[in-house]
Formats: C-alpha cells, sequence, structure tokens
C-alpha cells in the first residue's frame, strides 16, 4: 500500500512561528518596555523606607507581576527560536536578558539582598532593545574600551611626568598639592577638568614665572590633545556602532522575507495521499517522488521494453512498418 504523501511541517516550527508572530508584534513590545520602566519605578520608590515598610505587600506583589511578565516574555523569545536555538545564542541582547531573567529565580541571589537590588537595576538596561539609540550608544561604548585604554595608558604617563616635574620644583613651596608623588598627580588629575585651574597658575607664578610654561603645556596636552583624541575614538566608535545596527537590521529583513517564502512555499504544496491537493492548495500535480509519478515512469519503462522487443522480433526488411504493439502492456 502506497503511504500517504503529506508535506512535512514539523510542530517544532509551527510553534516558533506563532511565538515570533507574539514577539514581532508592536503591542507585545509596548507591554514589556512598559513594564520595565514600572519596574524601574519600583526600585525608586523602595528608596524611600517609610513609604516602602508601609506598602511593602503592595510592593511585593507588583515585583512578583515584573518578574512573571519577563518571565513569560523570556519564554516567548526562546520558543521564536526553536526552529534554530543556534541563532537566539547568537545575539549577545538575548544573552544578556536570559542571564538577568534567570538570575532572579537563583536562590542564592534571592538570600542576598544587595544582588537582588543590582539584578533587578540591570532589568533597567533591557530598556536598549526597544530603543534602537540607545542600543547603538552602548555598542559603540563598548567598542571605543581598546581605544579608550590606550588613551588611559598615554593620560597616565603624560600625568607621571609631569606630577613628578611638579614635586621637583613645588614640593617645597607647595606641599599640599605637591609634597608627593600622589598628592601632584592628584592636582594635575583635577586640571585636566579646569578644576581650580586659575588658583594654580597664580601660586605658581608666586614662585616662578616659568611655572606658567608647566601649566600651559599640560593643559595643551591633557585638556584639549588627550580628550579631543578620547573624542575621536568615541565618534568612530559610533559610527561603526551605526554600521552594525544596519547591518543587522537588514539580516533580520532578509530572515523575515525567507520565513515568509518558506511560509508560501509550503502553504502551496500541501497534500495528502494519492496525491490529491487539499482544500484551496492548486490544481492537483503529482509531487515529487510521489506514487502517480512512480506510476508513470515504470509505464514509460515498460513502453519503452515492448517497442524494443517489437523491433528485434521483426524480420528483415520489415522495419518501416509502424510498430503497433507498442503499448500492447501499458
Amino acid at each position: 500500500m502506497t503511504p500517504p504523501v503529506t508535506t512535512r511541517g514539523p510542530g517544532r516550527a509551527r510553534f516558533a512561528a506563532r511565538c515570533r508572530k507574539v514577539t514581532d508584534d508592536q503591542a507585545f513590545g509596548f507591554v514589556v518596555f512598559s513594564v520595565i520602566l514600572a519596574n524601574a519605578a519600583l526600585l525608586g520608590v523602595e528608596t524611600y523606607r517609610g513609604f516602602a515598610v508601609a506598602h511593602r505587600e503592595v510592593l511585593g506583589l507588583a515585583e512578583h507581576a515584573c518578574l512573571a511578565v519577563f518571565a513569560v516574555e523570556m519564554l516567548l523569545r526562546v520558543g521564536a527560536h526553536a526552529d534554530r536555538p543556534k541563532a537566539f545564542f547568537r545575539d549577545p541582547w538575548n544573552l544578556f536578558d536570559l542571564v538577568v531573567v534567570v538570575s532572579a529565580f537563583v536562590p542564592a541571589a534571592q538570600e542576598n539582598a544587595t544582588a537582588l537590588r543590582l539584578l533587578r537595576l540591570a532589568r533597567v538596561l533591557r530598556t536598549a532593545r526597544f530603543l534602537p539609540q540607545l542600543r547603538v550608544m552602548l555598542v559603540a561604548v563598548g567598542r571605543s574600551l581598546p581605544g579608550t585604554v590606550s588613551f588611559l595608558f598615554v593620560g597616565a604617563l603624560v600625568v607621571y611626568v609631569y606630577a613628578m616635574v611638579g614635586w621637583v620644583c613645588f614640593a617645597r613651596s607647595d606641599p599640599e598639592h605637591y609634597g608627593s608623588l600622589g598628592r601632584a598627580a592628584l592636582t594635575l588629575f583635577l586640571l585636566t577638568m579646569m578644576e581650580g585651574l586659575g588658583d594654580a597658575v597664580h601660586a605658581g607664578l608666586a614662585i616662578s614665572r616659568l611655572s606658567l610654561v608647566y601649566y600651559a603645556s599640560f593643559v595643551l596636552f591633557a585638556s584639549f590633545v588627550l580628550v579631543n583624541m578620547l573624542i575621536g575614538v568615541v565618534i568612530n566608535s559610533m559610527d561603526e556602532a551605526r554600521e552594525l545596527e544596519k547591518e543587522e537590521k537588514a539580516r533580520q529583513e532578509e530572515r523575515v522575507r525567507s520565513r515568509a517564502k518558506e511560509e508560501r512555499g509550503a502553504a502551496g504544496i500541501t497534500a495528502v495521499p494519492g496525491g490529491v491537493p487539499a482544500a484551496g492548495a492548486g490544481p492537483a500535480a503529482p509531487l515529487p517522488g510521489s506514487a502517480d509519478e512512480v506510476r508513470e515512469r515504470i509505464a514509460r519503462a515498460r513502453r519503452a521494453l515492448d517497442d524494443l522487443e517489437a523491433s528485434l522480433a521483426l524480420p528483415s526488411g520489415a522495419g518501416e512498418r509502424p510498430l503497433e504493439i507498442s503499448g500492447r502492456r501499458g
């Protein structure tokens, strides 16, 4: 008996499609975003001890409600990747959300009040998923870290050299600011932000006019050159983050188009036993590898064998007659 021919539609793929329909909905994103803001507001309210003690039960219920919404959201996002689990773990935002939500159910975190507050505070950062510009800024900060480390090294070297010079020149006359290497470095670090620059220059001029060269050169290098270098690193990282965001958006659109094509293709070849199409599935046509196609190929092979057998059985010179025997077995 020929087995029924049906288009394979895994339940996992259908489940993922339903979850994606929910998670891609704007209303779903708005609800989650609102709950994140409500969770942030709860954290702020709990800092008022009197109010928090008086409404402890209400605040506890609100916290559990927010956590329940986050758990359902995470389950839906995981379910949306049921047909391609690896894609879920390739997205760093998914990993961040998963760690933040799952950690709330860890007994060790629940027993430690400080850790629990920090984890609840980390949920506020999940707003970056729903705010593209904030997500670009966070990505830019991450990509600027290597350049920032180099900037800090160069800045520390400049502060160290000038601190040693300041200690040699001003330690005796101004021990409060240059009495040691640490005091001198702290004074110069504050000068990079123009904090107390006027007082430092006036105090230096009372010692020597050459102190003006010392302070002017330091401010030029530390406050203008190095800070502008840091700004350049951040701007370059912002441009790279925007390009990455555009590429990710293009990939998501491509995935959506490919999934739509797959769903349309699956809907167009739905069939039931015997190759007869289901209701609304289009005209009847033998599917590749179906029983109808196999029978048709067998019939063609039999006709070809009959023609070959007839041609071999004819006497010499009778090859010009039409082969009327062909197809007698079909």
